[in-house]
C-alpha cells in the first residue's frame, strides 16, 4: 500500500481485543453513529510507529457497551488478536454531513475566536458534548472560556479563514 498522508485520516476509535474465534474485533468507537465506519468503506488499523494496515468493512454491531467490527481478511482470532489495541481511522473525505451548518469537531479545533465586536477572544482548544449541544472551550493566555455551541451565540464559522465569531449574551464572559 503507497504512503498515508495523516493530514487525510481521523481517528474514529480503538480495537479493544479479539471476539469470538472468527476474526470480529470488539471496539470502542468516538463516532457519533456506527454508520460512520460503513459509510467509509475502509478502515485503516494503527499499531502504532504509523504502521497502517487497510481493511474494508464488512459490518458493524452494537454489543453491551462496544462494538463488534468485521473486517476484510480477519478470519481468525489469530489475525484478529494482532490488531489488539490498535487505532481506528478512516479518510476524512468519508465522512458526510448532513446539514450545511454542520462541521466536524476536526475542523473546528484551533480556530481562532472573535467577538462580533471585532475583538480577539482566543483559541478553541476543546471541545465537550452536553445533553441539549456542545460546548466549546476558548483560550487565552491562560483564560478559558466555555461557549456554548449554539446559534444564538455562535453566529458565524468560517473553516477557509480559520475563524468563529461569536455573539455572547450578558455574563458569559465574566468570571
Amino acid at each position: 500500500m503507497g504512503k498515508i498522508d495523516l493530514k487525510d485520516l481521523i481517528l474514529v476509535g480503538h480495537v479493544i481485543c479479539p471476539h469470538g474465534l472468527t476474526g470480529l474485533l470488539r471496539i470502542v468507537s468516538y463516532a457519533q453513529s456506527k454508520e460512520t465506519f460503513p459509510q467509509a468503506g475502509s478502515v485503516f488499523l494503527n499499531k502504532g510507529q504509523n504502521e497502517f494496515y487497510e481493511r474494508k468493512v464488512v459490518s458493524i454491531r452494537a454489543h453491551r457497551s462496544a462494538y463488534l467490527l468485521r473486517l476484510s481478511g480477519l478470519n481468525s482470532v489469530d489475525q484478529a488478536e494482532f490488531f489488539r489495541g490498535a487505532e481506528i481511522l478512516i479518510r476524512k473525505g468519508s465522512l458526510v454531513k448532513r446539514d450545511e451548518d454542520e462541521f466536524f469537531w476536526y475542523e473546528l479545533l484551533g480556530l481562532d475566536v472573535y467577538l462580533t465586536t471585532g475583538q480577539y477572544l482566543g483559541v478553541l482548544k476543546e471541545i465537550f458534548p452536553t445533553g441539549s449541544n456542545d460546548v466549546y472551550v476558548v483560550e487565552n493566555q491562560g483564560r478559558e472560556f466555555l461557549i456554548p455551541a449554539i446559534h444564538q451565540i455562535v453566529k458565524e464559522i468560517n473553516i477557509p479563514q480559520k475563524k468563529m465569531v461569536i455573539s455572547p449574551v450578558a455574563g458569559l464572559l465574566d468570571l
